[in-house]
Parts: structure tokens; C-alpha cells; sequence
């Protein structure tokens, strides 16, 4: 059986105490004391800035313009620090975690982290779940991916969740949508370009 994964945005915070943001899958585990893991790819600021500070915060969000907008460049989000704990909230985060580093096991691409939950706050109701949103999320992910996977099958995956963005999406998913398919199309763009051609026959 496949972990169960859940979609968020870790913050955490450089050497100058400068907010950082990334949109990240947790394994939320079971046992007496609430701990999350974390699986950041190497390189990765975030992975940096927990194993220096030892901290992190969990922001558990419907925004999904911050997902959106990290994939793509849009990474300057409010953010609120914490009271009696290191870091910061987003500010239009539903509920945080601020999270303690306890384990780290080296891996040459995945390092896995076990944090604890050292602070856990509502901010705002859930209010249901939003198709729109989920495409959102999911066309973050395959973005994030362009260097990775071939245009084509970016762009076959993201062709059915437009039918969720066009049935279910208020102007925050629109707004995020926009900017993902910007970000295909500009990918696509420098694909054809002549200097990538002229790689791809030299």
C-alpha cells in the first residue's frame, strides 16, 4: 500500500532569519507523539535550512495560488511568526505546525526527516473540498517537473484537469491556473527556440 501523502507548504527560515517557502508532500505518523516526515530532494533550501535551524513550520492551506505560485516564481507570501516558537505562518494558512527536527537518515537524493509537532493552531474553518483546487495542486506538482518529464506528457495530464477549473474554480484557482499554463507555454517556447534546436542537431 502506498504512504499517504498530504499536500502543504513548509516554511522555514535562512541563516538571516529570511522566510522561505515550498510546497511539500508529508506523511503524517502514528504513535504517542504527533511527528510528521519530510522527504526534500537534494539540493534544497528547505533541506538546508532545517538541518541548520532544526525547525520548520507546516501550513495547511486552500490557497492554492501559493502553490501555484512557488512553481513559478511567485515565492514573496505574507507570512506571521509564531508566538513562543522559531518561524513563521503563512498567512492565509488554515492551521499550522511548527515542527522540531529529531532524525535525519542520509540518502544521496531523499534524505527522510522526522520532525514532532512542537505547536499545532487553527487559524480558519476547512471548508470543504474543491475540485478546482485538487487540479491546482496537481498541475503545481507537474510544473514543478518541466526539466524532468517530456512536454507532451505535462501537457496530456494537464488537459483533464482543465475540465475541473472550468466547472468548479472561483478567481484564486483561475488566477493560479493562469499562471501554471504561463509557465507550460513559456517551457514550450524556449523548447523551440533556435538555440535548442540548433543543441539538439549539433
Amino acid at each position: 500500500m502506498n504512504d499517504q501523502i498530504f499536500e502543504t507548504v513548509v516554511s522555514t527560515l535562512d541563516p538571516q532569519g529570511t522566510p522561505h517557502l515550498a510546497p511539500m508532500g508529508v506523511r503524517y505518523l502514528a504513535g504517542d507523539a504527533p511527528s510528521v516526515r519530510l522527504l526534500p530532494f537534494k539540493p534544497s533550501r528547505t533541506l538546508d535550512h532545517i538541518l541548520s535551524r532544526g525547525t520548520a513550520v507546516l501550513n495547511v492551506l486552500t490557497d492554492t495560488r501559493v502553490f501555484a505560485g512557488c512553481v513559478t516564481g511567485r515565492r514573496t507570501w505574507p507570512t506571521v511568526p509564531l508566538n513562543g516558537v522559531a518561524g513563521v505562518r503563512l498567512a492565509c494558512a488554515l492551521r499550522h505546525l511548527a515542527l522540531q527536527l529529531t532524525d535525519v537518515q542520509p540518502d544521496a537524493q531523499r534524505p527522510v526527516l522526522t520532525l514532532s509537532v512542537v505547536q499545532a493552531q487553527d487559524h480558519a474553518p476547512f471548508l470543504g473540498f474543491n475540485r478546482a483546487q485538487a487540479a491546482v495542486i496537481e498541475g503545481a506538482v507537474l510544473v514543478s517537473r518541466l526539466h524532468l518529464l517530456p512536454l507532451h506528457q505535462i501537457q496530456n495530464e494537464m488537459r483533464p484537469l482543465q475540465v475541473a477549473i472550468d466547472k468548479t474554480a472561483g478567481p484564486q484557482e483561475r488566477e493560479a491556473w493562469q499562471w501554471l499554463c504561463e509557465a507550460v507555454a513559456r517551457h514550450a517556447l524556449q523548447l523551440d527556440s533556435p538555440s535548442n534546436l540548433n543543441g539538439a542537431t549539433a
